[in-house]
């Protein structure tokens, strides 16, 4: 093959995530509402009847369904079924930046204006109580974060003779920050503390964006 074939044929191609065909997608809404005259984040406890994290805090989403139009329509339907609200009572989605797991997931966060709190009618299987954050608590409270080491542990018959240094190989194993913010007995950590944070920094005086 031609190097000019090969250019014309990849001319117009899009790039994209590479592998992104093996990753499990997601859609998260983070919940904007208004009590007290006053804004709110609205966060779910995950029922203890789920297999995967029960107990933990989140914000209401879930994975991506062939039916989906977009991920924004994840977003708006995991929120209406996990609330118990209809879709039209979700305002001014705004994408944030999403994000590539290192566990073969990519999950896309939106922040919406949710209103009619008091009418919600959360899945029970799904979603054990709600509860909300004052804003102005996130934007004057740091979380606190700790490291989490990744090991690197090839399999036994793994070929260490075909890479220079074999055993010895410096793999450069790295770690990740683990954010957790408390709020009286509630504990907001891992994914949601994550985006958490990137929406706050969104918000403050540092980011030159807006």
């Amino acid at each position: 093959m031609r190097a000019t074939d090969i250019a014309k044929r990849l001319r117009y191609r899009k790039p994209s995530i590479l592998g992104e065909q093996n990753f499990s997608k997601y859609a998260i809404l983070l919940p904007l509402i208004e009590k007290k005259d006053e804004t709110h984040i609205l966060f779910e406890v995950r029922s203890m009847n789920l297999r995967n994290q029960p107990g933990d805090i989140c914000f209401p989403g879930g994975k991506i369904d062939q039916s989906d139009r977009t991920a924004k329509h994840t977003a708006i339907r995991e929120t209406s079924e996990e609330l118990g609200i209809p879709a039209t009572h979700i305002y001014d989605i705004i994408p944030l930046d999403y994000i590539v797991s290192h566990f073969g997931r990519i999950i896309y966060p939106y922040m919406g204006r949710v209103i009619n709190y008091g009418q919600m009618s959360p899945n029970p299987y799904e979603v054990q109580e709600i509860f909300t954050v004052p804003l102005s608590y996130f934007l004057q409270t740091e979380p606190k974060a700790y490291k989490v080491d990744f090991q690197v542990l090839p399999e036994k018959n793994f070929p260490y003779d075909l890479i220079i240094g074999g055993k010895n190989y410096d793999w450069q194993t790295r770690h990740i920050n683990e954010l957790f913010y408390e709020y009286g007995d509630k504990v907001i950590w891992g994914l949601t503390a994550k985006i958490l944070t990137h929406f706050i920094t969104l918000l403050s005086n540092k980011n030159k964006d807006i």
